[in-house]
């Protein structure tokens, strides 16, 4: 019976001690899968670009810990910044997992344009540290604040910081084990759509409206490209569907042909329109590019801003077409909406670069006079890719005043209204012919449904089913509609992507080392008590005794 009760008060006070150490109790999963996504990975021109690597065997740490060597460092949206990335770099971390918030709007502005501007940066050189991405949950939230608080222990004592990590810490075994090569992909499909609404008369003169459909970001399967360029797009097909209303008729038909493209590969150095380009003026018998273009149109990242900008190759010369269509915007803007900026940003095609920075520049090297709308002053701005360009970076009253300028300033150019003496405020589209909120809001709903990178929208059916119902807007309102599928050279491939986008992680909630020397030695010193005691139970019990018998005394 004494020995029992001995027994007993030792492993009670064992438990006593773990608990008194123990923080919070550990959630009842002990291992938890979820899929993240791997950071893109992509041969550009010679160049390399994204991850090259994806297994990840390591445990799991805050980005504020001092050691990251051999570990999974585990961020949120603000902790991703260039300077713990290259930290991670230089440490040899084992990989980074970035949590992405499921509403960016809770997002406070500059953390969502520091991380902008991080991503940007980390996509223009390689790396051979497995970066991932994954919405955040319940599991992984509280994996995040377990490893933060661990890292914010280190400025207790040594004491405190030896305790919890022995007893009380809680280690996180971040595992991708697909064993499987990467491998290349080269037989990527890049769609480019094109449709004519033909104007009055015979050799008229061509006006090119164009935008890319695809997106961007720090991972393929987490790119949905809202403001770019799912508001270029959006723009585009209504002005499709207003202009199809005034072309209809012969009476209100411009001697213009209106030709519209939606082209791919728009995010790598717009492949898509320079392969149309190509198949229009090298290999097609007829083409309207053949003929006299007034000017093309690219629609570019226009669902924000106070600012209008055209980007041009060279600045447009008095009485050209291009000058004309200027002065128009101008007059729409100053008469309708003069907090409007309109700004001309001049920027010279350097032919040593292998990269284009906008689409219209594509037109400018085969001698076709373009420009680019945006709302985005620098082409090389953070905002034209990333996984946080969803619809939360949307302005659509912004983005329907600008389709409404641009729709406005095409009208009064192709009906030379301000030669006639036309009001500067007259207003073509009103009424039924006005831009509509509703269709609006449902085709940018539509297009950030799913992820567009360029990568997937030849191989999902759902991205696929994308395409086809683009396809089908341009059917509804245009004429000779027709789908180009531009097909790589398998050997000397323009761009080259990679697989394993989207991996199965698995992460293990574990006690560290420490706790099993721990708990050994707390077993070991258990057992050395009750030996202890059966070795000397005769004097313990003499002495127990005499105790007892001089307590009743």
């Amino acid at each position: 019976m004494f020995l029992r009760d001995l027994s007993f008060s030792a492993v009670l006070l064992l438990l006593l001690s773990v608990q008194s150490l123990h923080g919070s109790a550990l959630p009842a999963v002990s291992s938890y899968e979820f899929t993240a996504y791997r950071m893109q990975q992509f041969n550009l021109a010679q160049e390399k670009h994204g991850c090259r690597g994806a297994i990840v065997v390591a445990e799991a740490r805050s980005a504020d810990e001092p050691v990251l060597t051999r570990r999974c460092v585990i961020m949120k949206v603000p902790d991703f910044t260039t300077e713990k990335y290259l930290e991670a770099q230089r440490q040899n971390a084992a990989a980074i997992l970035i949590l992405l918030p499921r509403n960016i709007s809770n997002v406070p502005h500059d953390k969502v344009q520091s991380f902008m501007v991080s991503e940007s940066e980390a996509l223009l050189k390689e790396t051979l540290m497995p970066v991932y991405v994954v919405p955040e949950d319940e599991q992984l939230l509280y994996m995040y604040e377990e490893v933060k608080q661990a890292a914010a222990t280190r400025t207790s004592s040594i004491f405190v910081r030896v305790l919890r990590s022995m007893v009380t810490a809680t280690a996180f075994q971040i595992l991708v084990s697909n064993n499987a090569p990467i491998k290349a992909i080269t037989d990527n499909a890049i769609v480019t759509l094109e449709g004519v609404l033909p104007g009055a008369g015979e050799d008229v003169p061509t006006i090119v409206i164009t935008a890319h459909y695809d997106s961007y970001g720090l991972a393929p399967w987490l790119s949905y490209g809202a403001d770019s360029n799912g508001s270029g797009v959006t723009i585009l097909l209504e002005l499709a569907r207003l202009f199809q209303k005034l072309y209809s008729s012969p009476s209100t038909r411009p001697p213009y042909h209106l030709m519209f493209s939606l082209t791919g590969g728009g995010k790598h150095n717009f492949l898509g329109t320079k392969r149309w380009i190509e198949e229009n003026l090298d290999h097609a018998e007829s083409s309207l590019l053949h003929d006299n273009v007034a000017f093309v149109l690219c629609l570019d990242t226009l669902a924000n801003g106070d600012e209008l900008y055209m980007h041009v190759s060279r600045p447009p010369k008095p009485d050209t077409p291009m000058h004309s269509f200027i002065q128009q915007l101008e007059e729409v803007v100053s008469s309708r909406f003069p907090w409007v900026r309109i700004g001309l940003v001049h920027k010279k095609i350097n032919l040593v670069e292998s990269t284009v920075a906008w689409e219209h520049e594509r037109y400018s090297l085969r001698r076709i006079p373009g420009f680019t709308l945006s709302h985005v002053e620098d082409p090389k701005s953070e905002l034209r890719g990333s996984v946080l360009d969803t619809m939360s970076q949307v302005d659509f009253r912004k983005q329907k005043r600008n389709g409404i300028i641009i729709a406005e300033a095409l009208a009064r150019y192709m009906f030379n209204l301000s030669d006639k003496g036309s009001p500067k405020d007259v207003q073509v589209f009103r009424g039924q012919m006005d831009f509509h909120d509703s269709r609006l809001s449902s085709l940018m709903a539509f297009l950030t449904s799913i992820p567009r990178a360029t990568q997937l929208l030849d191989k999902e059916p759902s991205h696929i089913l994308l395409v086809n119902s683009l396809e089908h807007e341009f059917k509804r309102y245009l004429q000779q509609v027709h789908r180009h599928n531009f097909r790589q050279d398998k050997r000397d491939p323009d761009i080259t992507f990679f697989d394993q986008m989207n991996q199965p992680i698995v992460m293990y909630r574990v006690k560290p080392a420490a706790f099993d020397l721990f708990l050994g030695g707390c077993i070991a010193g258990y057992l050395g008590i009750v030996y202890y005691a059966i070795q000397n139970f005769g004097y313990l019990y003499t002495k127990l005794k005499a105790a007892v018998k001089s307590k009743h005394q």
